[in-house]
């Protein structure tokens, strides 16, 4: 849906890899101008910027790096796959939470296990009438 919106840069990925690092450009920056998709509506573009602020710089563009594979097109899908996670986390509505009364037995419980504390710092006192 949003691949049309979506352009990738490629880049020298730092840490193991051997020679492999030093020649071959396998880290991928997923870009994605959050403020100037045709896809997304006002409402849209608001709540992903609420949302995944930490992710999108000062021009409104989402970024999204990847540096986990030694091959440029496995780094390319996993920023596929984190950006399609981050945007479908964006529109999941939360469940309302039930407010539930505590049971008749759960409250019995709780005073009877009070009653026994109670007693038990009552007999280590000094003062046994």
């Amino acid at each position: 849906m949003f691949e049309s919106e979506i352009y990738f840069k490629a880049s020298r990925s730092s840490g193991s890899g051997g020679q492999n690092v030093n020649k071959v450009s396998t880290k991928v920056e997923l870009n994605f101008d959050v403020s100037n998709s045709r896809l997304l509506t006002d409402e849209q573009k608001r709540r992903i910027s609420e949302k995944l602020f930490n992710f999108i710089n000062k021009e409104g563009i989402l970024k999204i790096t990847s540096q986990e594979s030694r091959s440029q097109l496995a780094n390319k899908e996993i920023t596929l796959k984190k950006f399609r996670k981050l945007i479908a986390s964006c529109f999941e509505k939360k469940k309302k939470r039930i407010h539930t009364k505590a049971t008749k037995g759960s409250k019995e419980k709780r005073l009877s296990r009070k009653k026994k504390h109670s007693d038990l710092k009552k007999g280590r006192s000094r003062n046994w009438f």
